[in-house]
């Protein structure tokens, strides 16, 4: 089978808009090739259709997936995963959740404002004090939302 983030990626970035991830997932007849994407600002639902359009048309050129799939595109969502050195960036100022493969300052999970990061790592601001934790050390991370400034429609 043809890789699906090969041919999915100069799709999305010619259109300038970042892939943030590509999952195909299911089997037998349920099987969903999930896309992520996002920009600063965000992407509106009229961008979000023409890019599946673009996509749709672009496997089926390139006879992907043998059988049934379904195509999903959408954006992250509020709590987004972060993975990349420039995700980690874009979120600088936001309350993060990050869970680690080891230990670091005797914690594997790590909630606090992202104050920093670079190409080996991140600062979180943990009660009151900077961690550094390396990428390398990350099993996960996600931006966390302030759900109750969401839902009143303010942010803090």
């Amino acid at each position: 089978m043809v890789d699906a983030e090969a041919l999915v990626r100069p799709v999305v970035e010619g259109a300038g808009v970042e892939l943030v991830d590509v999952a195909f997932e299911g089997t037998g007849g349920r099987r969903t090739l999930r896309v992520t994407v996002d920009r600063d600002g965000g992407i509106d639902l009229d961008a979000i259709a023409s890019l599946s359009d673009k996509i749709a048309r672009r496997l089926d050129l390139e006879d992907f997936g043998a059988g049934h799939y379904e195509l999903e595109v959408s954006t992250p969502g509020i709590e987004r995963p972060l993975r990349t050195p420039a995700q980690f960036a874009r979120a600088r100022g936001q309350q993060v959740k990050v869970k680690t493969t080891e230990p670091v300052e005797g914690a594997r999970v790590h909630t606090g404002a992202l104050v920093d990061s670079d190409d080996d790592g991140i600062v979180l601001e943990v009660d009151g004090a900077p961690r550094r934790v390396p990428i390398a050390d990350i099993a996960s991370a996600r931006t966390v939302a302030d759900w109750s400034a969401e839902l009143k429609g303010t942010k803090v």
